[in-house]
């Protein structure tokens, strides 16, 4: 296996790079944060036309790249780097791939080419705090409960002439409040006929109630979707695998992840470095001392470890969820010893080094925790399958005494 960056990926993290450094730093992101989209649509647009972000997954007969998922996780370093707050990861790496993997000739059609161009953007709602839960991170449930089980709760739909209804709410969605395009998992077909069905909600739907969240981590903004007896259209088809295809995708939205917390944990380390190198104590920058180049020592091998996961992960997406585990811890690490060595100036709403700590606390509530992440992955592997059970045998003996042999 060649390891080596090809020159069309090195040509995209510089650009990427370039553009983010001049229309994305602190302040920018402040700023962008707070706008009703929660993020710079000028930007977004940018990025869109000139490197192609949101259809870098895409096939070329959709309008999209045509690279592999992989290329976008190298990407998503990039954009780690600057906390990008935009729909990339609601659009490209989750609803894009659901639309390619289960929708119709018609539908991949339609939704596709707007989706890889950047003037449509989607986001996958999925009842209560279950995101992981679907996306098989942390666990794996073949019936959807997690989508409302037949019972109250969740999202519920029913079928009618024509189409769907659906009725219910999924709480913390990202992109929600803003996304034009939704897809809803509901469940379908009652207690006796359980299901779990992915449905097309547009904007305008009658019913739709979106509500934007206060949440941990702002870059990453979240909305409240209420459906009240909402139509929609059933992306493919009744007997389609969705908890396979939401499997599926969520191995490669981990590795994504994976790589844009890498990404972030690396910058917060080099803003980290930069500032001990310049600040003064005692006559010296607080950078020579022995304790803390130690810190900073055990912290690169932490970053450059959950880099190396992250780009095994970005060819091996089997390997997304130990990564992204890997990676929540190398950026809570970096970001911790950020607030730590900035010292006074650190943990106030002034520095930048709150963001990069957001990140990794709500990262971990969204996606982790990181010992499930590992746990599941071991589950998966087979690594602690348990042991045979013991068979106890009683023979008789010559002399009529019973003896007790256990066979294993």
């Amino acid at each position: 296996m060649d390891a080596a960056f090809t020159a069309e990926q090195e040509q995209m993290r510089r650009t990427l790079r370039e553009i983010l450094a001049k229309r994305c730093g602190p302040d920018e992101v402040k700023a962008a944060v707070r706008t009703g989209a929660g993020y710079d649509r000028e930007l977004w647009r940018r990025l869109a036309r000139e490197v192609g972000l949101p259809g870098i997954a895409v096939a070329e007969e959709y309008g999209g790249v045509g690279c592999a998922p992989g290329d976008l996780a190298l990407a998503c370093e990039e954009t780690g780097r600057a906390l990008l707050p935009s729909p990339l990861l609601a659009t490209a790496a989750l609803c894009a791939p659901l639309v390619a993997a289960l929708g119709t000739a018609a539908q991949r059609s339609a939704l596709l080419p707007p989706l890889a161009s950047g003037g449509l953007t989607a986001a996958l709602a999925v009842p209560g705090p279950a995101l992981a839960t679907a996306l098989a991170l942390t666990g794996e449930d073949a019936a959807g409960q997690w989508a409302g089980g037949g019972r109250a709760g969740g999202v519920q739909a029913r079928p009618e002439a024509g189409g769907w209804r659906l009725y219910g709410e999924a709480a913390q969605v990202l992109d929600g409040h803003s996304a034009p395009l939704l897809l809803v998992a509901a469940h379908a077909g009652g207690f006796a006929r359980s299901r779990t069905l992915l449905f097309l909600v547009r904007e305008d739907a009658r019913g739709l109630v979106r509500t934007r969240q206060p949440v941990l981590d702002e870059t990453r903004p979240q909305g409240r979707v209420q459906l009240r007896d909402v139509r929609a259209e059933l992306l493919g088809d009744e007997g389609a695998d969705v908890p396979g295809a939401l499997a599926a995708t969520g191995r490669t939205a981990a590795a994504v992840l994976a790589a844009e917390a890498a990404g972030a944990a690396g910058q917060a380390l080099a803003r980290t470095v930069e500032y001990v190198r310049g600040r003064e104590q005692f006559g010296r920058a607080i950078g020579s001392f022995q304790a803390v180049q130690h810190r900073l020592a055990d912290l690169y091998v932490r970053v450059q470890a959950a880099r190396s996961a992250a780009y095994y992960a970005a060819w091996d997406p089997e390997q997304g969820g130990l990564a992204l585990a890997q990676a929540l811890e190398a950026l809570r690490a970096a970001a911790g010893e950020a607030v730590q060595l900035h010292g006074g100036i650190g943990f106030t709403w002034e520095h930048d080094a709150h963001l990069y700590f957001k990140r990794a606390a709500a990262d971990e509530l969204l996606f982790g925790p990181v010992h499930r992440l590992r746990a599941h992955a071991a589950d998966r592997a087979g690594l602690f399958a348990p042991a045979p059970a013991a068979v106890a045998r009683v023979q008789v003996g010559a002399a009529g005494s019973a003896q007790v042999k256990v066979a294993v």
